[in-house]
């Protein structure tokens, strides 16, 4: 029986952090669904197609990773429910810092209150990438800085449209 398992993110923009999270999780389930949401409570530099557009680039052309293990969809919804409409009985969750974990273990609390059967997995990025974060290489990219570290050539060259 195949695992799958959801991702989910706002991936404004997908970073090399998120990344190694992907890559992380392809090595416990056998299908990754990487789900962008559209939280009308956040304000985004990147429309939802725009950053699907991103994601499927850098995944599939900057680093031709394989497309039968990774769908990328968007949602609106509970991550409960996209988890059952993809039959997927994990969420994987990225953590950066020690700050990401209280947030994280409230979130994987109401989850699991919400459906029992599901389990959060919680992955670090490698340390080299731990200090990323979206916020910090929009503003990076603002400020014309080299972004070569932080994100693939497709998002880097998404940013420097928008600025």
């Amino acid at each position: 029986m195949s695992k799958s398992a959801i991702y989910p993110g706002t991936f404004d923009p997908i970073t090399f952090g998120h990344i190694d999270v992907i890559k992380k999780s392809l090595k416990v389930v056998d299908k990754l669904i990487v789900a962008i949401t559209d939280n009308i409570h956040k304000d985004y530099l990147f429309s939802i197609e725009e950053r699907i557009e991103m994601v499927k680039k850098s995944l599939f052309v900057d680093l031709k990773l394989n497309k039968n293990k990774i769908k990328i969809i968007s949602f609106d919804d509970l991550t409960i429910k996209i988890c059952k409409k993809y039959k997927a009985s994990l969420i994987i969750r990225g953590l950066r810092a020690v700050s990401d974990f209280e947030y994280e273990f409230q979130l994987a609390g109401m989850n699991k209150k919400l459906d029992k059967n599901i389990e959060t997995i919680f992955l670090m990025s490698d340390i080299e990438n731990e200090i990323i974060s979206s916020k910090f290489i929009k503003e990076i990219g603002k400020l014309k800085g080299d972004l070569k570290k932080f994100a693939t050539k497709s998002v880097i060259k998404a940013i420097k449209s928008k600025f």
